[in-house]
């Protein structure tokens, strides 16, 4: 399975994407060619090499009219139903289109919870401005010529200090920031400056299917994202194709192996609507499968076991919250090896409306599929399949 991973350990932003998805083997004439779709005038956009700390990679400069070079404090104001239309109308491929919209959609969501407006009054100040486009709609065209099978990422340190913006001087991470990382795993303090800006944590949050700490693979070949300040330590987004090597003892690709955590605790004061409000919070901060199993716990008291299944990224996160969401003051963990067969959604029309009908496969074989629960319930008698 070919991987493209990112290692976010210096943080991410959109030119520095360009620039490593350049570095690992995208042309950038296949880039300005995509970005030229979009008829939009007054921009250039190259590809330096550079070096930080001595790491050589390649810069991506987006270049405006009358502009300073990649300008991120840019006044230019787009409104989102304008960037919307901007790339639905251009001749770029769906996916492409697909995957700029949905990390566009990410920022104006954020945009419009930060300042208390509807997503479609949301008016883009450095977001929305022509060079961030351009790093948008050109990190969706790397990722659609990469092709991966999936993608993952490191945690994301978000840096420190305070930035500058359109509306004052802020603490890092900025509002914006700080709600497109939420569920992601994150760091802060390994540099003084803002080191993820919103429309790098849009990309990871849109586009990453797993993040993780460590994994099996075979290393094909990597690349360096230069960022624009040279700092004390490597200031650079390195991202990794990798073959991902089966756990699983021979699946030949049948279905997906991975290693993942189980958490456990045993409780016995908590009453059954805190056991309901703690699952809702666990799966809020990452977890993939939430059990609670009633046991007898010493004195012979009636009990239940909390088990959480999650992926290596968002352990601190799960941690975190049944320290601060159950009565449990210790729990004991565990790898797992876990098989799973793939999945995938899709709509159907029937006798009651649309349904979300969930297939499964081995392989490329489909095994079965059915109608999700809630749909059934939403109509209010069965679904024929």
């Amino acid at each position: 399975m070919k991987t493209l991973h990112f290692d976010c350990a210096a943080g991410i932003a959109g030119d520095m994407v360009l620039g490593a998805c350049v570095d690992l083997g995208v042309s950038p004439d296949a880039v300005r060619a995509e970005l030229q779709k979009l008829g939009l005038k007054g921009w250039d956009l190259n590809f330096v090499r550079d070096e930080r700390c001595g790491i050589y990679g390649t810069r991506a400069e987006v270049k405006v009219e009358d502009e300073q070079p990649h300008a991120h404090h840019s006044h230019h104001h787009h409104h989102w139903h304008d960037i919307r239309a901007l790339i639905q109308d251009a001749p770029l491929n769906e996916r492409v289109k697909e995957r700029a919209v949905a990390i566009f959609t990410r920022i104006a969501q954020a945009e419009a919870q930060v300042h208390n407006v509807s997503v479609e009054e949301v008016a883009f100040h450095e977001v929305g401005a022509l060079d961030s486009i351009i790093d948008i709609v050109g990190a969706a065209v790397c990722l659609d010529l990469l092709a991966p099978d999936r993608v993952t990422s490191s945690a994301v340190e978000l840096g420190g200090g305070t930035v500058h913006c359109a509306h004052g001087v802020l603490p890092v991470p900025a509002p914006a920031t700080l709600l497109l990382c939420k569920g992601l795993p994150v760091k802060t303090g390994g540099f003084q400056k803002e080191m993820t800006t919103p429309t790098g944590a849009a990309i990871l949050a849109s586009c990453v299917d797993e993040f993780i700490e460590t994994a099996v693979f075979c290393e094909l070949k990597s690349g360096y994202g230069l960022g624009t300040h040279k700092l004390d330590r490597p200031n650079l987004l390195r991202v990794s194709l990798r073959e991902e090597q089966d756990k699983g003892g021979g699946s030949g690709g049948l279905w997906n192996t991975e290693t993942l955590t189980v958490i456990e605790t045993n409780v016995d004061d908590m009453t059954g609507e805190d056991f309901g409000f703690l699952m809702d919070c666990l799966f809020a901060a990452g977890a993939l499968d939430v059990t609670f199993t009633p046991c007898t716990m010493k004195k012979s008291r009636p009990g239940v076991i909390i088990s959480v299944l999650c992926s290596q990224g968002f352990l601190d996160t799960v941690r975190r919250t049944l320290f601060e969401r159950s009565s449990s003051i210790g729990f004991r963990e565990y790898l797992v090896t876990r098989h799973s067969l793939r999945r995938e959604m899709r709509t159907q029309e029937t006798e009651c409306g649309t349904v979300r009908v969930k297939a499964v496969f081995l392989g490329d074989k489909e095994l079965r599929s059915k109608v999700e629960y809630d749909d059934r319930s939403r109509t209010g008698k069965p679904v024929s399949e």
